[in-house]
């Protein structure tokens, strides 16, 4: 029988004399989750005691709060495939995902994403979880993806990412050479009209910042580092294309397919504050195979 998810406190002076859903609040679990708690099979416990949201807390008390059990929703399929794991605790899994792989299911793609790999590691290590997936990567990126294992460090993570404090960092070959060693580029993203999955920088889209700074220019291309303000749907793709420079291998957006058959885009880097041990985590992963060859050629020439 898999564990619940669950949280553990002692109560210090300064938080003694609070109510139960006050503490809770202040350690950011939403109203929510409580009646979540309350109805779907979690509970409460102060000293081994089941108590309610309305008891008060004193200097001491151990309170424990243990979620409901999570139930993968019957279309997501457990899959025994391989994960790269760079790093995992009871609250976060760090993978390097292979380009080729979506994060998530698609229509075109039911089988073999990464959350279909997820849900099938749970049940082979009794993790009572369904996929949380808090950064999600193209189909053909490659590299770094940080995953929940439960709905709540989800939602904290989602706080962390509107503030900006979830820092990725990207690595890529744009097509030609830029002139400028470092920028910025701010170009609103939206849909394309006649398209479902393209987009392009328009007037009326969202909002988006990508800073590149270049590691080195060849022949042909240039290899960028590129970190995001914002996580537009295909932003980086975009605003390179927009500047004249499509990735190499992104045939949506112009790129030249020669050198490799998908975007050569990967998430290098990841960096964040651990949301409850507060230590300040950086996990890399280095070039994959594909991008790699293509640098070697071309020193070779």
């Amino acid at each position: 029988m898999a564990s619940q998810f669950e949280l553990n406190w002692e109560i210090d002076q300064l938080s003694s004399g609070l109510l139960i859903k006050d503490f809770l609040k202040k350690e950011e679990i939403s109203r929510t989750a409580l009646t979540d708690i309350k109805f779907k099979g979690g509970s409460i416990l102060v000293n081994d005691k089941e108590v309610n949201v309305r008891y008060k807390l004193h200097t001491g008390d151990g309170l424990k709060v243990i979620f409901p059990p999570e139930i993968p929703s019957e279309g997501m399929k457990g899959e025994d495939i391989p994960l790269s794991i760079l790093y995992e605790d009871e609250f976060i899994l760090v993978v390097n995902k292979p380009a080729k792989m979506n994060t998530i299911p698609s229509r075109e793609h039911p089988e073999g994403s990464l959350a279909n790999a997820l849900v099938g590691y749970y049940n082979h290590t009794g993790i009572q979880a369904t996929s949380h997936i808090v950064t999600r990567l193209d189909r053909d990126t490659s590299g770094i993806v940080l995953i929940a294992k439960h709905r709540h460090v989800h939602h904290l993570f989602s706080q962390m990412q509107q503030q900006g404090k979830v820092r990725r960092t990207y690595e890529a070959f744009a097509g030609g050479l830029l002139e400028k060693d470092n920028g910025t580029i701010k170009e609103p993203i939206g849909r394309r009209e006649e398209s479902i999955i393209e987009r392009e920088v328009r007037i009326d889209g969202q909002y988006a910042c990508t800073h590149y700074q270049v590691i080195q220019r060849y022949a042909t291309f240039t290899h960028l580092e590129l970190r995001l303000e914002t996580g537009r749907t295909h932003q980086i793709r975009v605003h390179m294309s927009f500047l004249g420079h499509p990735l190499l291998g992104d045939d949506l957006y112009g790129g030249d397919t020669s050198f490799i058959s998908r975007q050569a885009l990967h998430c290098k880097k990841i960096q964040f504050l651990h949301p409850f041990t507060k230590e300040e985590m950086t996990f890399l992963a280095s070039l994959p195979e594909d991008m790699n060859s293509i640098l070697k050629a071309d020193q070779l020439e």
